[in-house]
């Protein structure tokens, strides 16, 4: 199989060239996805009634891995969504909606997401997948921060913590089917697996993509390495945790706040597009990876990692949900690999649908085994023996 890149044949007119996206690292690039254009966004919004008069541009998302903006359409404002099909096809976004109405409906704050004259709330035009969300409550206090950034503040850190145990609160009782793709989906049946490797071996038939990438790489000895020796045992601890849906990209970026005084209070959850059934733990993981180390500013050394922010994000869930210590613990054991299956899941999306090798070669390189390696050495470990000295 030859990578190939989106058809150009197939992008909306008119980009506007000085659009930047936030890149791998620090820096800022230019967008593989052109930024949505106001006849675009004519022919889009024209089908939701309530959205009939001229729409205006107020922000064009910075985050790179699909093209959104906020418009103002009347008096509403809504926040669009476009991906290629073949990062989300309807049925696949889907799959997220259903989530986030089940979240609504079980008290999560999380925004609406708008349906068309057909009743559906998913649009679809050529190659293009759309989505339409109502604009969240609160203020975006963070909506410019980069994915790896860490979170210095620790009432914040708390309050995202206990909006995490609120979101699992409100998930609980929701049975849905695994989702129908890999690509930039955070799943975690690899970790699962007593065998990593045999596992990805099992679905690399059905993931083309991922399999032409690892032709060039010794994939089995590399997450033999990456999960460690230790992982079969934490792998039947893992496999034994209750299933849950997860939203598994829970960093600040992604919530929207009330801030009174010293008292800061999440009252939005925004982007489900990484959401999966796994279970509740990984969720926190994932959480403590987000916001509590500088994955981009590694060589500060001790500097990088936010052992207070980590312990913050962990008291403010436990003040809603308990957690045994033996969870605590597990919690610590599950940081090492809990990246695994979505530094794949990127590997997939930049060989796959962008096209792009050096990308790949970051999110395998960098991501996958860079960050499991990261966790061998001192900084690392003093965040998981505090971890565990919470439990």
């Amino acid at each position: 199989m030859t990578p190939h890149a989106p058809s150009t044949t197939a992008l909306p007119d008119a980009a506007d060239a000085g659009h930047r996206v936030h890149g791998l690292g620090a820096e800022e690039t230019a967008p593989d996805w052109p930024p949505l254009t106001p006849a675009e966004l004519a022919r889009v919004l024209g089908a939701y009634p309530q959205l009939a008069a001229p729409s205006v541009v107020l922000w064009h998302s910075p985050r790179p891995l699909s093209a959104a903006a906020l418009v103002r359409s009347g008096e509403c404002e809504v926040f669009v969504k476009r991906h290629h099909a073949r990062v989300r096809t309807p049925a696949t976004l889907r799959e997220e909606h259903r989530f986030i109405e089940h979240l609504r409906a079980h008290g999560a704050p999380v925004p609406e997401v708008l349906r068309h004259v057909g009743g559906d709330t998913v649009a679809a035009e050529g190659a293009w997948t759309y989505e339409v969300h109502a604009r969240a409550e609160g203020v975006d206090l963070y909506r410019d921060a980069v994915s790896w950034s860490p979170l210095l503040d620790l009432a914040h850190a708390r309050a995202a913590g206990d909006a995490l145990a609120r979101l699992h609160d409100a998930a609980e009782g929701y049975a849905a089917p695994q989702r129908g793709t890999h690509i930039l989906v955070t799943r975690s049946e690899l970790i699962e697996a007593a065998d990593p490797a045999a596992a990805l071996a099992i679905q690399l038939p059905e993931r083309p993509g991922l399999a032409d990438y690892l032709r060039d790489r010794d994939w089995r000895g590399d997450l033999g390495r990456v999960a460690g020796p230790a992982h079969a045992a934490v792998a039947a601890r893992l496999a034994a945790q209750p299933r849950l849906w997860t939203h598994n990209d829970w960093h600040v970026s992604n919530l929207c706040w009330r801030v009174e005084g010293g008292r800061a209070e999440v009252v939005a959850m925004l982007d489900f597009g990484l959401a999966s059934p796994s279970f509740a733990l990984f969720d926190l993981a994932t959480a403590i990876e987000r916001n509590a180390v500088a994955w981009l500013a590694l060589e500060q050394g001790d500097g990088a990692v936010h052992v207070d922010t980590a312990l913050a994000l962990i008291e403010g869930y436990r003040r809603r949900r308990a957690l045994s210590a033996a969870q605590v613990r597990l919690l610590a054991d599950l940081l090492r690999v809990a990246h695994v299956d979505f530094a794949l899941s990127e590997v997939e999306y930049f060989h796959a649908v962008t096209g792009s090798r050096a990308h790949a070669d970051v999110a395998y390189d960098t991501f996958l085994l860079g960050h499991a390696a990261w966790f061998d050495g001192a900084p690392a470990q003093a965040l998981l023996r505090a971890i565990r000295a919470a439990a």
